[in-house]
Parts: C-alpha cells; sequence; structure tokens
C-alpha cells in the first residue's frame, strides 16, 4: 500500500488527507493504465483461447484499486471537496465563487442582466 502513495508532493498545495490519496490515486492509475488496456483487450479478443483470456482476467482483478479510473474523482484544488465542483476551474462551488468575488479568476466577473 505504502508504494501508492505520493513520495514527492509536486503540486505544492496538499491541505488534506483526501487529496493526499487523490494524487496517489491518479499517479498509480497512470503508471498502469497501459497494463490495464492490454489485459482488457486480450479479455474481449474472442479468438484468442479461453484460457489465455481467463487468465487475463484474473490478472485484472488482482490489481490494485487504486488502478481503477472509477478510484478517480475530481476534487477541489483549494479544500478537497468532492462535491459541487466544476471541472473548468477544479474548485468547489464556494471557493469559486470567493476567488470570482475577489477577482482572483481573469475573466469571470459576477452576472447581471
Amino acid at each position: 500500500m505504502s508504494m501508492f502513495r505520493a513520495k514527492k508532493f509536486d503540486l505544492g498545495c496538499f491541505t488534506n488527507i483526501k487529496i493526499i490519496r487523490d494524487h496517489s490515486k491518479r499517479k498509480a492509475f497512470e503508471a498502469a493504465e497501459p497494463e490495464r488496456q492490454a489485459l482488457r483487450y486480450i479479455i474481449r479478443n474472442t479468438t484468442l483461447p479461453m484460457r489465455t483470456r481467463a487468465m487475463a482476467q484474473l490478472q485484472l482483478t488482482q490489481m490494485h484499486c487504486y488502478t481503477r479510473p472509477t478510484q478517480i474523482r475530481n476534487r477541489c484544488v483549494m479544500g478537497g471537496k468532492g462535491r459541487g465542483v466544476l471541472r473548468a476551474f477544479k474548485m468547489s462551488r464556494y471557493n469559486f465563487r470567493m476567488e470570482a468575488l475577489a477577482g482572483n479568476l481573469p475573466g469571470v466577473k459576477k452576472a447581471s442582466w
């Protein structure tokens, strides 16, 4: 499990354990993605023998859960919230509003009509 923890904090903005865990999940997913795609291709290839496909299925199920794409969740880079996150800014709704009102987001202004 310790091999999936981030060794070097390259974001510089970690505020809580959720953000650190999400970062390590993204790193593990990125490292294992080519292997996962190869195994999934073998599993779906019906021309291969059933034994080979079963072995590939077994290898895929035995991979660490951090290598699955469903484990990655968009989180706010400022507070670590997992819900209500705007994808374009990677911020929660509240933090987005506070930063926009403070004028820290270029091109964003309060709507009035």
